[in-house]
């Protein structure tokens, strides 16, 4: 009992000191890396030239791959860290993609630019509007070329129908401009990270996940569906802190990653006018639909306890 006691106050004594350093170095990193991003973003602004645009976009992404890096670099810090990582195989980072996951944590966009930034195009998500506020990151993300979403209720909608398709618009502006170079789309389809109070507010038919969303993706592969070699289908979770992970993983008790990655061909039929065709927009949320149920079934395996063999 005594050495149980022991081992628990060395622990928590030791995540107490960690935290702090964990959050200094990753904001010193986050700035380190977004400042020169955020120059280049500026010249780009007053430079409206193609060339320049290429080159601009180049050094951008370089930068935020050393922010990857700098990521990867502090998650290796934690010796207890096991990552479970499966379907990284024919990646390729001079092809166009289109990555879908699921939403849990803030820790879920550190784990995808760690784990795919040596195999895929650096990553472009799709952002919430109040992120574009955030000190550094913010004007990165600008810079970087990433949309901000506002996301608007359905009460707001009947009183401003004028604001109706603005996503849309913002999704279409954004995807054109990912033409000209190999890219990642990254959007976390749910909206939102996954509560359990989320969960029964939208009364999501799932055990770990959110409705998706449906309309982002539809609208990146109606204006990019020809270049997309592939479509991503990432499933994470974190089996033994799934109540906090993020914390757990700034204060080192992150103690398991696990992500399955399933290479899907982008087909014919996902190719649509969604927001006009209600024929195939009813067939791409029922496709989406599905694709959600198989990732609760897998996450429901991946998160549940499996019996020690004796």
């Amino acid at each position: 009992m005594t050495n149980y006691l022991n081992k628990l106050i060395m622990s928590r004594l030791l995540a107490a000191i960690t935290l702090p350093i964990s959050i200094a170095l990753t904001i010193l990193l986050t700035i380190l890396c977004s400042v020169p991003i955020i120059i280049a973003g500026l010249v780009k602004l007053i430079l409206p030239i193609p060339a320049i645009w290429r080159s601009v976009s180049v050094f951008c992404n370089f930068m935020m791959y050393c922010w990857c890096e700098g990521l990867a670099a502090l998650l290796h810090l934690n010796p207890h860290l096991k990552w479970e990582i499966e379907g990284l195989e024919k990646l390729n980072k001079k092809n166009w993609y289109l990555l879908i996951c699921n939403h849990h944590s803030w820790a879920d966009i550190v784990v995808l630019c760690v784990i795919f930034r040596k195999h895929i195009p650096m990553n472009k998500y799709f952002l919430k509007q109040q992120l574009a506020w955030v000190p550094f990151i913010g004007l990165a993300c600008w810079a970087l070329d990433m949309p901000f979403m506002r996301r608007y209720s359905h009460s707001y909608l009947i009183r401003h129908p004028e604001r109706r398709g603005k996503d849309v618009e913002t999704t279409r502006r954004s995807c054109e401009k990912f033409r000209t170079h190999p890219t990642t789309i990254v959007n976390f389809v749910e909206g939102s990270r996954f509560t359990e109070e989320k969960r029964r507010q939208t009364r999501s038919p799932y055990k770990n996940l959110l409705p998706p969303k449906a309309a982002g993706i539809a609208m990146a592969l109606g204006v990019l569906g020809a270049q997309f070699d592939k479509l991503l289908d990432v499933t994470l979770c974190y089996p033994e802190n799934n109540d906090s992970p993020f914390f757990d993983m700034l204060s080192g008790k992150l103690t398991r990653i696990v992500v399955r990655v399933n290479l899907l061909p982008v087909a014919e039929e996902l190719h649509g006018d969604y927001v006009s065709d209600k024929n195939f927009k009813r067939r791409f949320q029922q496709w989406l639909n599905t694709l959600w149920e198989e990732k609760d079934t897998l996450l429901t395996s991946l998160i549940t306890p499996h019996p020690q063999k004796k």
